[in-house]
């Protein structure tokens, strides 16, 4: 909510208090008309008060802009309209007001507390490291950074962590395959597991191996598995890491799963667990008591040969992270797992959380098309197509834009052609080319000087830019709320959108009214720090030339 917002909502809340009595801050909406000829804002609070004051709206209109005229100072005229939407048109200086806000605030302009200092921890990619990281991964880590960029702008303390899968029998199968590849740099010939990996990323690895081990594990059997998984591990991590940095996501922490069974933690969670009474034995397994919690049956957390179900360490997991201070978790996983959400939010709660402490947000499927074609495989490799090729393709900044473009709950289809184009048909084209229009403007005019007062942009291009730029905070804090980095893309376009439509109706730099220039630049410095600062929180360059 800008400033102007306030100023009427707090100018609201006291006339409607005198006339009625307190009312639920909720009931108060201010919201800018669509038709710029409705006025600067509005609000529906005659209708919203209907019920509470048994007065027909038009009735409580006339009774709460009587009150507003004494004390809405900022504004030119308040009137009514339709059934009872009170309309304010505001005085253009105060609309203005908002240049030196921002350019006071530079690179900060949009932070805001909404989050209060809510901890949170957002887990998200955290795929296994057994090979290359692929489309819907893709999708994930930009989902998963905007929002973490998103949640730090608004006041939250927000911790990006990646989950290492690496226990289990694929990890197993991971070192199996690496030592065959290895040996076969030598020509012995050794099997690939059925379930193994045959990517080219693993032949890779073990041909590195060779290289530098030369051939001492042919003949060494003891502890050749685990040597091998450890090192397949440990390449395919650092392969994750450098791919992941080069599409522009960065974690604060990498928690390994295998380091939960190495320091105790799992089990302590499944004691912890038998201690409160959530398990049960039968059939020689242990069982958890989910269905107490809303689950659709129990679940089996060790199994009757002793082995632990994925389940068990996914618990031990989340338990840590509530122990490490973070009250509200976040995990974005694929399509593929949505029927395990209600098990885990069961165990969260059966340990004592709350229903809501936990929040999972499922990611759809991704399509690649091109030229109208189903695009599936590399034609490097023959396999998947990953984020480095595909960021090689078309750029870090579309792969990112095209990501978080659209809500992360809604299959994708992904358009490369479109992806590649250099014209104003391309999104994230048309944002970058206003920046870079900005900065050319910029750069033949003459030097700036703050003024206190705008008072002479007061043309209807003018004020839709103004009152759009007041609005990015708001944007901001609404797009971290509710998870939605697609908010920013659509703020992104309408700002852009704005600043072109300004562009083609004024000429900017006019020698002869100076002092026009003047404010035309300060308007134009502080939609391009926006449109810079708005581009950051998805993670999309604002260049200055293209």
């Amino acid at each position: 909510m800008n400033k102007i917002e306030q100023n009427l909502t707090t100018a609201i809340k006291d006339v409607v208090t005198k006339l009625y009595g307190e009312i639920d801050d909720s009931l108060i909406m201010i919201e800018i008309p669509k038709d710029n000829t409705n006025g600067d804002y509005s609000t529906n609070i005659a209708m919203r008060l209907a019920k509470v004051a048994k007065k027909a709206p038009a009735m409580i209109a006339r009774e709460v802009v009587e009150g507003l005229k004494e004390t809405v100072k900022d504004a030119d005229k308040i009137e009514i309209a339709g059934p009872g939407f009170i309309n304010f048109w505001m005085k253009k200086s105060v609309l203005a007001d908002i240049i030196n806000v921002v350019l006071d605030k530079g690179e900060k302009y949009g932070e805001n507390t909404s989050g209060d200092d809510l901890h949170i921890l957002v887990e998200y990619v955290s795929a296994n490291p057994t090979g290359d990281l692929h489309l819907g991964h893709a999708r994930g880590a930009a989902w998963g950074d905007c929002i973490c960029r998103l949640l730090n702008k608004s006041g939250y303390n927000c911790l990006r962590e990646y989950y290492i899968n690496d226990a289990g029998a694929q990890m197993i199968n991971l070192g199996k395959s690496v030592y065959s590849r290895y040996a076969e740099t030598f020509g012995v010939k050794v099997d690939i597991p059925e379930d193994g990996y045959q990517g080219p990323d693993v032949a890779q690895i073990g041909k590195e191996l060779a290289e530098e081990l030369g051939d001492q594990w042919l003949n060494k059997e003891e502890g050749r598995i685990e040597f091998f998984k450890e090192k397949g591990r440990e390449k395919e991590l650092e392969k994750i890491k450098k791919d992941l940095q080069y599409y522009g996501c960065e974690f604060d922490s990498w928690i390994s799963e295998q380091s939960l069974y190495d320091n105790g933690s799992v089990d302590e969670c499944i004691e912890k667990m038998k201690d409160m009474g959530l398990t049960f034995e039968e059939d020689g397994a242990l069982w958890f008591k989910s269905t107490k919690w809303g689950d659709d049956k129990d679940r089996v957390l060790r199994k009757s040969d002793g082995t632990l179900t994925y389940l068990t360490p996914d618990i031990a997991n989340h338990m840590d992270k509530f122990a490490r201070g973070y009250t509200k978790l976040v995990n974005l996983w694929g399509a593929d797992h949505h029927g395990y959400i209600p098990r885990m939010v069961a165990a969260i709660q059966a340990m004592g959380y709350g229903p809501t402490d936990l929040e999972v947000d499922i990611i759809q499927m991704v399509r690649l098309v091109d030229e109208g074609q189903e695009v599936k495989m590399s034609k490097r490799t023959g396999n998947a197509i990953t984020i480095r090729e595909l960021c090689d393709d078309i750029g870090v900044d579309a792969a990112r834009y095209f990501f978080v473009s659209r809500a992360v709950d809604t299959h994708l289809d992904f358009d490369l052609g479109l992806a590649r184009k250099k014209t104003n048909e391309n999104p994230v084209y048309y944002a970058q080319y206003a920046h870079a229009r900005m900065c050319s403007i910029l750069r033949n005019a003459p030097e700036f000087k703050k003024e206190d007062n705008y008072d002479l942009l007061v043309s209807e291009k003018e004020v839709d830019l103004l009152k759009y730029i007041a609005e990015f905070t708001s944007v901001v804090a609404d797009a971290a709320a509710t998870r939605s980095p697609n908010k920013i893309c659509n703020y992104v376009q309408k700002l852009a959108g704005y600043f072109h439509s300004f562009y083609g109706a004024h000429k900017i730099i006019d020698d002869s009214n100076p002092e026009l220039t003047n404010q035309r630049l300060g308007l134009l410095l502080a939609t391009k720090q926006t449109l810079a600062n708005a581009l950051d929180l998805i993670g999309i360059s604002a260049p200055e030339k293209m």
